[in-house]
């Protein structure tokens, strides 16, 4: 039988004068509810709660911690404060707004602008369910992806990694606006050595380096998932992990079935953005926005008829989705 989940806080608790109306989500770090300020403006507060280490019955305000994971807990409350210190420093119109942290019930509540409309999972899902010859146009993509990169070109000069950058965490707002969402996995990667915590990866999305306990993340990490979200936006689904990547690697052959309809010019950068090993990649978001805006030399290069029957076999043997 799985361990029950901590119990949110109630509708009507009062946390550093913010009253919660309800539950928004919830994840492995945390529960994010829909509150709202002393002036009745409405907020998401996201309180760290993670659900490895803390219990908490229904009508109580203070997590319970046993004795052994007290470490663990106090360096993620930690990290989860300095994470909400840092997101604070940040204002940009496509990094979610930090309002307010503050300590209280013996956690850490993180107080984020309130955005309504719909993830780009949910875009990629309905357009995926109508079986468009294209999931997105590029000049869609193109656009949505130049915003969400110079969010995160800032978050980088910060010193920060995002690294669960997904659709799930790309949030475009009722008026068009594209905003990067859930710094849960959030890191200040330079001061944390041996006490650095591995968040947990999304499959597909994770760049390999992040499935090794020796390997180097950096701003190279984001641009593979940055790669994967465009991937995402073109196929209608998700990479494969990169594990299995690693052991038989069929990104080119899934890629060239996009030539015709997007140009070479974005599959190559989407390409390059994935590559396996991470100094292949773009090292900076610089980079990666440069080549992201020639946007004049696209040019769409017809499949030959050997790579059509290519693609035929593979379909055979993997069946067509």
């Amino acid at each position: 039988m799985s361990k029950p989940k901590p119990a949110p806080l109630p509708a009507g608790t009062v946390v550093g004068g913010y009253q919660v109306i309800k539950k928004l989500a919830a994840g492995g770090f945390g529960v994010v509810y829909l509150a709202e300020d002393e002036e009745r403006h409405l907020v998401a507060l996201k309180e760290y709660l993670p659900a490895s280490l803390a219990e908490r019955s229904a009508g109580e305000l203070i997590p319970r911690v046993k004795p052994e994971k007290q470490p663990l807990y106090r360096l993620g409350l930690k990290s989860f404060f300095e994470e909400g210190r840092s997101l604070a420093q940040i204002s940009h119109p496509s990094v979610v707004s930090v309002l307010n942290f503050f300590r209280e019930n013996e956690t850490v509540y993180m107080v984020m602008n309130y955005l309504q409309g719909d993830t780009l999972q949910d875009f990629i899902v309905t357009a995926r369910d109508l079986k468009q010859e294209k999931v997105f146009r590029e000049s869609t993509i193109r656009s949505l992806f130049d915003e969400i990169l110079k969010g995160l070109r800032i978050v980088h000069q910060h010193k920060m990694l995002h690294l669960d950058i997904k659709p799930a965490n790309i949030f475009i707002t009722n008026d068009n606006k594209a905003v990067l969402l859930d710094f849960g996995a959030a890191r200040e990667v330079l001061s944390k050595e041996g006490n650095f915590i591995r968040p947990m990866y999304t499959p597909g999305f994770a760049a390999p380096e992040m499935y090794r306990r020796d390997g180097s993340l950096g701003p190279w990490t984001d641009i593979y998932a940055i790669g994967a979200c465009i991937y995402a936006c073109m196929q209608g689904y998700p990479p494969t992990d990169a594990p299995q990547r690693i052991d038989k690697d069929r990104l080119s052959l899934s890629m060239s079935r996009m030539r015709n309809t997007y140009s070479d010019n974005l599959i190559e950068v989407t390409e390059w953005c994935m590559a396996l090993d991470p100094l292949s990649r773009p090292q900076s978001v610089f980079a990666l926005q440069k080549e992201l805006s020639r946007e004049t030399e696209r040019r769409y290069t017809s499949l030959s008829f050997t790579e059509r029957l290519k693609l035929q076999i593979e379909n055979l043997k993997t069946g067509s989705r």
